[in-house]
């Protein structure tokens, strides 16, 4: 590697030579016209030639006859996850009717694969999505947003007796899964092709931004798991009064800490992580209370109640674990660091 000095021509342009060796063996000339990228980690790439779109990479994959449904299923999210442009399924004749339903509910999960080719014996599934349309800043905002709208709705659902509103949550878990899985795979891209990440924060974050994909996953999944609760404690019954006043608390502490953590998260303010953090310890003191409350239920219903408690506990702490990876990333991508 050799240093080359930036000179500064007419007041507003910069300029910096080019190897000798390098715009002979590309076969160039004054006047020729260069092309000019900006890669994620902030590298510039000269080219002599306008870059191709690169060719999508292809898994192949066999369905021997002996394929359980989920067990393909996660086939198909795996070489997702993995950045695979074409996914190739091959399988026996009579195998097709099940391939082919397995193979369509998986673009039903997941953003951006369909079904483009098929025959009796195989299946080509292509990812038709675009990581810059879609960032992985992008999907964490949205399933912020998604999930801190659940834990409300889980307790509203509870607490009014809503059957319609508790199965709506535990549908919107399937759309908290696509954006993970999204992010997920922006994270293999970022590691194997640095260049189709566009990703504001850079590539540095991409495995930070991962993680927080990770945790508010999870704290979809408790969400999940209070509205399934549903029809044990709440269905053709009403909560009661004190016990539903206890829940809608312990929510708007969890939500209250989960929104600080993202807000530190998105703006690098680790004032406001730490704050977030700090307000675990009242929300556990919040969880104990509800804790005592439940013991002296019984049977399922001590169960359901106490598996809605876990939950309303687990969710403040996953939002607290964003919180200390706010603090994380904002270190690692200060400017103004030596």
């Amino acid at each position: 590697m050799e240093g080359r000095k930036l000179q500064l021509a007419g007041g507003s342009t910069y300029l910096v030579s080019l190897p000798k060796r390098w715009v002979l063996n590309a076969g160039l000339k004054a006047g020729d016209t260069l092309f000019v990228d900006t890669e994620p980690d902030g590298a510039v790439s000269v080219r002599p030639h306008a870059s191709e779109k690169a060719a999508a990479h292809r898994k192949i994959l066999h369905e021997k006859g002996v394929e359980a449904r989920e067990h393909l299923l996660r086939k198909f999210i795996g070489a997702y996850i993995s950045g695979f442009g074409l996914i190739e399924v091959r399988f026996p004749p009579d195998r097709g009717p099940f391939v082919r339903r397995v193979a369509r509910e998986f673009c039903r999960l997941v953003i951006g694969p369909e079904v483009i080719e098929e025959n009796r014996n195989m299946l080509v599934i292509q990812d038709l999505s675009d990581p810059s349309e879609l960032s992985s800043e992008k999907c964490l905002r949205r399933m912020h947003l998604t999930v801190r709208a659940m834990l409300e709705d889980a307790i509203l659902a509870l607490k009014k007796s809503d059957a319609t509103l508790a199965h709506d949550v535990v549908l919107r878990d399937q759309d908290v899964d696509r954006l993970f899985w999204m992010v997920s795979k922006q994270y293999y891209l970022a590691h194997i092709t640095p260049s189709s990440v566009t990703n504001g924060s850079g590539i540095r974050a991409v495995p930070g931004q991962r993680l927080v994909a990770m945790l508010l996953e999870r704290i979809g999944d408790h969400a999940h798991r209070i509205a399934a609760a549903y029809p044990t404690i709440a269905e053709g019954k009403t909560l009661d009064p004190k016990l539903a006043k206890e829940f809608e608390e312990a929510e708007v502490s969890a939500v209250a800490i989960l929104d600080k953590a993202f807000g530190a998260l998105i703006s690098g303010d680790i004032d406001a992580a730490n704050e977030a953090i700090d307000a675990r310890e009242h929300h556990q003191k919040l969880i104990d209370a509800l804790s005592h409350r439940v013991a002296t239920r019984k049977g399922e219903e001590l169960l359901a109640l106490g598996a809605v408690v876990d939950s309303l506990g687990r969710a403040a702490s996953y939002s607290a674990d964003i919180a200390e990876q706010a603090i994380n990333l904002s270190i690692l991508l200060d400017k103004d660091s030596p």
